[in-house]
């Protein structure tokens, strides 16, 4: 069996009375892409954001290769090598595409921020941010603001934001949405560049996309999940087709 890279133990989180990730448990596996999916309101932000250290669960632990992660914030999972790209950092809009990726790998580093304007030239900053605008189809965009970019653009700009972290866990939501479908495939290539290199879990509507990419799949409904498998396995799922798909059994 695959060691399991990040796993959930009877997680729980509620706003007043409505429970938005009920008892849930989840394995995922080293170097898996793991696809979270199910209809709005199913829990999957909320989720993330628990994966994070963005919220704290009302009960149940998280673990990282094992570790209890649990009460950690999010400023140490990303140290521990968890990073959520679109929001683990605000892009600087008047900066430019290669400064804003450089931020990320200054703070990768742990440099002091007070001293940018040398970090500018500082090949140990730019060096790795272009090679991760390369990665990720922007070496042409360098050195225009990032506030000019297209958003798909700005999507691909926030992966690579995220990889200048080199995360071991990369948690993605919804990195599609809004994106026309040129940028959409570009993204996916993306991401299938990512296969088996980290940890992935994605949250995505796009079920084309989640059928492309996805090595194993987990189906949220009220924050429960109701199944776990292949997409071929979920597809077939009478449970998913009622609660997901809108098909009978």
């Amino acid at each position: 069996m695959p060691e399991t890279k990040l796993a959930t133990h009877d997680l729980a989180k509620a706003f007043g009375a409505l429970r938005v990730t009920d008892d849930l448990s989840l394995d995922i596996a080293t170097d898996e892409l793991h696809a979270i999916i199910g209809p709005n309101g199913a829990g999957k932000t909320t989720l993330l954001a628990q994966l994070a250290g963005e919220l704290s669960p009302d009960r149940g632990t998280i673990e990282l290769a094992g570790r209890d992660i649990t009460h950690q914030p999010a400023y140490a999972r990303v140290r521990l090598g968890i990073a959520r790209s679109f929001q683990i950092t605000t892009l600087c809009p008047d900066f430019s595409t290669e400064d804003n990726v450089a931020l990320g790998v200054q703070a990768r580093e742990r440099h002091s921020f007070g001293f940018w304007r040398g970090a500018r030239r500082d090949a140990r900053l730019r060096e790795p941010a272009r090679a991760l605008l390369e990665r990720v189809g922007l070496a042409a965009r360098a050195d225009v603001p990032s506030r000019v970019l297209s958003h798909g653009e700005h999507r691909q700009l926030e992966i690579a934001v995220a990889l200048a972290l080199q995360p071991q866990v990369l948690l993605l939501d919804e990195p599609l949405a809004g994106v026309g479908f040129e940028e959409s495939r570009g993204i996916i290539e993306i991401l299938r560049s990512l296969k088996g290199t980290m940890t992935i879990v994605l949250v995505e509507h796009d079920v084309g996309a989640v059928a492309s990419l996805a090595d194993r799949v987990t189906v949220l409904d009220e924050g429960r999940a109701i199944a776990t498998g292949t997409f071929d396995e979920i597809r077939a799922d009478v449970a998913v087709r009622r609660a997901y798909l809108g098909e009978g059994g």
